[in-house]
């Protein structure tokens, strides 16, 4: 049985440093069917941990009549979860935010005549029945009982969005600990949000950033993040500003490692501000965050969903109720690495670079401090100066280069000389161009097997087990210049583009395997499956036991990839709509599908122009979208691959008050149409 604990620089687990990857999926936001699906689709993204938010209000919408069936069925989440070789932290409140009504309150909780978030006995009497309900759910489920979960983490932002401060809040917090306690729920880890001046009661603090902030009340432009700058400054100031900006950290950094649990993996919309999260805003900053320093990559939300079904209400964050922002109703997509319909993004495959790295690089990785340069500029406006810093441990170690900052023109360096400062040494790189967005990190003196690379211009990707060998695996798109401060006898390296390095995966069943193809390469519980919305070519090294069906064998690149190629043509469907109504407040449509006869999911892709458009299916709304220029795909397994759904579509305004990259066209002040719907189809293929 592993141990877990940790120190004031990273986790262990066994005693070993432990950099572990996270991810946060609501299990009652997503249908029960399709858990263990995505729980691998995030395993092939490189998630080693899962946290989840257990939301107060989807358990216990009416006074003492609690639900946990169907997708809110917590027991059978956790005990999928182990199934698919996770481990978890609960994320148990009582309070989430989450974007949830109430932030995850029960509406009767809130008519009492105490106020909740505060030191009163009632309020801790009402908590700790709801933990003792969760602890009854996840018994036997515990670490101690050889179960998934490993951590809690308590509250969210308190402090920061509600609740007290100082010595009363650090109180507060200890109590909520005790209670979770008491009730059984004993893991070797707690935690506490710790940004914008939340209290910790002592507890493991982990943190977040974003790289903007839908939640802000302006309609304009806002400052940019910070969250691209190497820096040791933990605190992401705009997280909560809806609430209260909080500047300060309440907590001794010195005692505590650097850790992320809210990681923004997209952005969730709000009515009024509609920022895009794009591939690499998520996949810079989450680099940069790993040359500051950070042990622990958590990501919120790194799953989207849709919202359940309320009793008595609908169960989205609302001004209505009184909150800063309105939500969807229904979509709670986040512009997640995994989308509200379980698509596999481009966001997932940026990220995934770092996570293959993790995975095989990590544990020496946590030992590596974060060192920064003086010519690291400290300001996320300063679009001149290149950013770096170093990771090293001793005279081994990373340089980090990010040359990105989302939404903005960065000075490109041509012919520039990177250089690496060391006690006996100076590590120089050779002259390469630094373009507007790239970023990147480089090795120097880096353990390759029995050997010391002492530079290259190529970054580390994974290690593949061969036959008593270890291939090291490298991506660049310049000449990787591998100089060597000692050859390997037992490893050599592999060098592939960083197209290829996003396209690639690694998996094993007796063997590594790295496969690269455009689809997405996914564990089941017997083996591996390509999920494919066109006709791809795989790439395998060294090459697959079996020739997948469907497929022919080319022969081998110059690198010793095996190539494969499709024999037949992807299966198409089609896609007719016409118009049912038309009003000055809505436009609907009817749209009919034919599918082929072979098919994992069918995606409908729809570009619209106006403020919010939803879904019906079999007459009952489904599903929503604000607009954003981005198309809205809506996946049609989940609904039984339904022959006909309706689409509405609400207009929107000229001048209407909202903030919008992209704005729709107007036609007499109004954007009110269905442009174009398309549709994908999505296949599977047994790969080994």
């Amino acid at each position: 049985m592993n141990t877990y604990s940790f120190n004031n620089e990273y986790l262990t687990k066994d005693g070993e440093p432990w950099f572990p990857m996270m991810g946060e999926f609501h299990y009652s936001r997503y249908p029960k069917e399709y858990w263990k699906e995505s729980l691998y689709k995030m395993k092939a993204g490189g998630i080693e941990v899962i946290s989840s938010y257990v939301i107060w209000i989807h358990h216990e919408e009416e006074e003492e009549v609690f639900d946990f069936t169907g997708q809110r069925d917590l027991r059978t989440f956790v005990e999928t979860v182990k199934h698919c070789g996770f481990s978890m932290f609960l994320r148990i409140g009582p309070w989430c935010h989450g974007e949830v009504r109430n932030g995850g309150f029960p509406d009767w909780l809130l008519k009492k005549e105490y106020e909740p978030r505060t030191n009163t006995a009632e309020y801790f009497a009402k908590v700790e029945r709801y933990y003792g309900e969760i602890a009854k759910q996840v018994k036997g489920l515990l670490y101690e009982d050889g179960g998934p979960i490993i951590g809690i983490q308590v509250e969210n932002e308190y402090g920061h969005c509600g609740g007290l401060q100082g010595e009363e809040g650090e109180a507060h917090m200890r109590k909520l600990t005790e209670i979770a306690k008491k009730v059984g729920l004993v893991v070797p880890y707690y935690t506490a949000t710790g940004w914008g001046g939340a209290v910790t009661g002592g507890l493991l603090p982990v943190m977040g950033g974003y790289c903007e902030a839908p939640w802000d009340q302006r309609l304009t432009e806002i400052e940019p993040s910070g969250n691209y700058i190497f820096t040791a400054e933990r605190n992401d100031h705009n997280i909560g500003s809806d609430h209260k900006i909080g500047y300060g950290i309440t907590f001794d950094m010195t005692k505590f490692p650097f850790l992320t649990a809210e990681l923004g993996g997209g952005l969730q919309v709000t009515h009024h501000r509609r920022p895009v999260a794009r591939p690499k805003d998520i996949g810079a900053m989450s680099m940069v965050k790993l040359g500051s320093g950070v042990n622990l990559l958590g990501y919120y939300m790194y799953h989207g969903g849709t919202n359940p079904k309320g009793k008595l209400s609908t169960l989205q964050e609302s001004r209505a109720t009184g909150y800063l922002n309105d939500l969807p109703v229904y979509s709670y997509d986040f512009a997640a690495p995994i989308r509200e319909f379980g698509q596999m993004s481009k966001t997932l495959r940026e990220i995934k670079l770092l996570a293959m790295f993790i995975a095989d690089f990590g544990s020496d990785l946590c030992k590596m401090k974060a060192f920064f340069p003086a010519t690291n500029p400290l300001s996320p406006e300063n679009w001149e100066d290149l950013r770096t810093s170093i990771r090293r441990d001793g005279e081994q170690g990373y340089l980090f280069v990010n040359n990105y900052q989302r939404g903005h023109q960065m000075k490109e360096h041509r012919k520039t000389t990177l250089e690496v400062e060391l006690d006996n040494e100076t590590i120089t790189y050779p002259v390469m161009d630094i373009k507007n967005q790239d970023y990147f990190f480089l090795p120097f003196n880096m353990k390759v097997g029995d050997g010391i690379l002492k530079k290259a211009c190529a970054t580390p990707l994974c290690k593949i087990q061969e036959n008593g060998q270890e291939r090291y695996v490298f991506y660049a798109d310049i000449d990787p210049e591998y100089c060597w401060k000692k050859q390997p006898h037992n490893a050599s390296v592999l060098t592939l583009s960083r197209n290829e390095a996003l396209n690639a995966w690694k998996i094993s069943r007796g063997k590594d395997y790295l496969l690269c193809t455009e689809g997405e390469v996914v564990e089941t519980d017997d083996g591996f499956e390509l999920l494919s919305r066109s006709s791809d070519k795989i790439l395998a090294y060294p090459a697959l036991p079996s020739i997948p069906e469907g497929y022919s064998l080319l022969g081998k690149d110059c690198r010793g990839f095996s190539i494969y190629e499709c024999k037949g043509n992807h299966p198409e469907g089609h896609v007719t709509y016409k118009k049912l109504e038309s009003t000055d407040d809505k436009m609907i449509y009817e749209v009919t599908i034919s599918y082929p006869e072979q098919q994992n999911d069918c995606f409908l892709r729809v570009d619209f122009g106006g403020d919010q458009a939803k879904l019906y299916v079999d007459s009952e709304w489904v599903d929503d979208w604000f607009y954003t220029g981005e198309t809205w795909e809506i996946g049609l397994k989940r609904f039984g691959f339904p022959k006909t759904v309706q689409i509405e579509i609400l207009p929107l305004r000229w001048k209407e008050e909202r903030y919008l990259e992209k704005w729709p066209e107007f036609y007499n002040g109004i954007a009110c149409e269905l442009n174009q719907i398309r549709v994908d189809i999505e296949t599977v293929t047994r790969v080994l």
